[in-house]
């Protein structure tokens, strides 16, 4: 939440006190003793609460690394078609056996391990914001009524969303409650997909229509409804999908940003903005000494030594995914033009191109490309001119970089404390935007048969796109900019919209097409393709190709049906362990 600063660091003290406590304590002597006795009072439950959300971010000191990132980058996005590792093969060489498909080694635990600790974690501080709520409200007149029924709303929908990020990784997972005493819960017999929509369900209930004390950040019961089509559209309920998501569509408090730079920037005054539905809200330069409350997780995705950020050149878009954003003379994606439905070949005309995708090009691309991608010759926001020697190792990475979460220097949102400073910024993480939301409602749409409806809202969005396009990028007021204006010299932008959708198969293959390319590099992909049912032709094609580009992808592993979900880690296995017995079972083949 954008609470003041004063309370953001109180609610981080007292729940330091309530869950693993800080290095400090490690070697200090102890000062006192913070206990449910203490913490049991309006002031301690709020404090917990702020420390659930603040897993939103995924990493927080003591629980993972970048394998906790809430934007999944290395497991929705780099083992996809979107993006390589990128920087070079020496450096966390955990990510290469990730994007080699090999998932079952130990490198990959380290990883799968650090997701796994951070979601749970998630799950624990919520679960206890709820015990110590129970415990405050035997107090009379500590909480109000609509104080209690909001803070017990919004730790339900976190609960929800923990469990939906774990099970969008394993599927078989444990589920817990407020009401559960050991940690060693089995993953066997369990659905945890009802039971995510009974807590968002219950959270629908209770939660105000609009931030609690007027705070953005917080849940609302629009953001429940949405996120409760959300899982239905993932678990393929599209009948439910359906009447969750036009509701939310027809009467919430959502819209599409004006532009799409707007969506991912650093300018305070952009975000959560109307397209947010769910954003971890990153800060920085708000007395954490190592910036831990920024964009940590996302640090390692930045242009290398030779750009202004130095380091460190990881999650790097794929050639096959920069060759998707051509587009046809009508501003159509040539994948569509070209007949190429599903499942989605790597093969096809519009991947014919080996070639870097350079400024000055006369291909017509859409213009998300460089919201998406830096590229040689292009801006890179405002920082100048993407270059050649911004780039660890082309040979492994190729020649692009990623974009969207990184800030524009004139927007101020950056780091003056913590490791290379400059890496860590106050760009949200969007875990959930309105154009997600309306791509899943189109997919329900094209399933119900509606081809007309999922076309207006397909329209819709690439609508949106065509509105700017990267400027010039030398001030705040330049760096989007009409797709024709002239400043523009490195790319041709066009983007068109949809006249018909002919049959169910090109409605249903222009909605996910859409979703590659207005989501890509947000961590979805992979999870796309798994629900889909396409992982195998599709990324088994990708490699083929890809390996020609990038050698060290010939020794990826085939893909199949096991890689529909993540091997639980081992370590978790051992640990579930009562009387010699493990309750955690390892997903199949496995």
């Amino acid at each position: 939440m954008k609470l003041t600063r004063k309370r953001i660091l109180i609610g981080m003290v007292v729940l330091a006190g309530v869950t693993y406590g800080c290095e400090d304590f490690l070697t200090t002597p102890p000062q006192g003793q913070l206990d449910a006795l203490t913490l049991a009072n309006a002031s301690g439950v709020e404090a917990t609460l702020i420390g659930a959300y603040r897993m939103l971010g995924g990493w927080i000191g003591g629980v993972g690394l970048w394998g906790a990132s809430a934007s999944n980058w290395p497991f929705g996005s780099v083992p996809s078609d979107d993006a390589y590792k990128g920087s070079e093969a020496s450096d966390q060489p955990a990510i290469n056996d990730l994007e080699l498909y090999q998932w079952g080694t130990s490198g990959a635990e380290t990883y799968l391990n650090a997701k796994w600790r951070s979601v749970f974690e998630a799950v624990v501080r919520a679960n206890s914001t709820l015990r110590l709520l129970a415990a405050v409200e035997q107090t009379p007149g500590e909480l109000t009524e609509a104080q209690a029924n909001s803070i017990r709303g919004e730790a339900l929908f976190l609960r929800a969303h923990a469990h939906f990020e774990a099970w969008k990784v394993w599927k078989n997972i444990p589920y817990y409650t407020e009401d559960d005493t050991d940690f060693r819960e089995s993953n066997q017999g369990v659905d945890p997909i009802p039971l995510i929509l009974a807590d968002l369900d219950q959270a629908i209930g209770l939660l105000p229509p609009t931030p609690r004390n007027g705070e953005v950040g917080r849940v609302t019961e629009w953001t429940a409804k949405a996120y409760k089509g959300r899982v239905q559209a993932y678990s393929g309920d599209y009948a439910g999908t359906l009447e969750t998501l036009r509701d939310v569509a027809d009467n919430g408090p959502y819209q599409l940003e004006a532009n799409f730079h707007r969506v991912w920037t650093g300018f305070a005054e952009f975000a959560n903005g109307p397209e947010t539905i769910l954003a971890y809200q990153a800060t920085v330069n708000d007395g954490s000494p190592s910036g831990d409350n920024s964009n940590w997780a996302e640090r390692l995705n930045f242009p290398h030594s030779g750009s202004p950020f130095g380091c460190c050149g990881f999650h790097q878009p794929s050639q096959n995914m920069v060759n998707f954003f051509k587009v046809d003379a009508a501003g159509l994606p040539l994948a569509i033009s070209g007949g190429d439905l599903t499942p989605l070949t790597a093969t096809a005309s519009w991947n014919a191109s080996d070639a870097e995708l350079e400024g000055g090009s006369t291909i017509p691309v859409d213009p998300r490309l460089d919201w998406t991608v830096g590229r040689d010759g292009v801006p890179y926001k405002d920082w100048g001119v993407h270059e050649p020697d911004w780039i660890r190792d082309p040979t492994f990475g190729g020649p692009y970089s990623p974009k969207k979460h990184v800030h524009e220097e004139a927007s101020g949102a950056v780091s003056n404390v913590g490791w290379n400073a400059q890496h860590l910024n106050a760009v949200n993480i969007h875990l959930y935007r309105y154009a997600d939301l309306l791509l899943l409602l189109a997919e329900a749409e094209v399933e119900a048969g509606s081809l007309e409806n999922a076309r207006v809202i397909v329209n819709q969005i690439r609508a949106r796109a065509g509105v700017a396009a990267q400027g010039p990028g030398t001030s705040a007021d330049d760096i989007a900019v009409p797709i024709d204006d002239p400043s523009i010299t490195w790319a041709d932008y066009e983007i068109g919209e949809y006249a018909s959708f002919p049959t169910q198969e090109y409605a249903r293959s222009a909605v996910r097409y859409e979703r590659r390319l207005e989501l890509a590099m947000e961590g979805h992909r992979l999870f796309d393709l798994q629900r889909w049912g396409i992982i195998e032709p599709v990324l088994n094609d990708y490699i083929a190709v890809e390996a020609t580009r990038m050698p060290h992808l010939g020794a990826a592993a085939t893909v199949t049906d096991v890689h529909n979900v993540f091997p639980i880690p081992p370590v978790q296995i051992e640990l579930s362990r009562v009387g010699g017995e493990n309750r955690l079972v390892q997903n199949p083949g496995w």
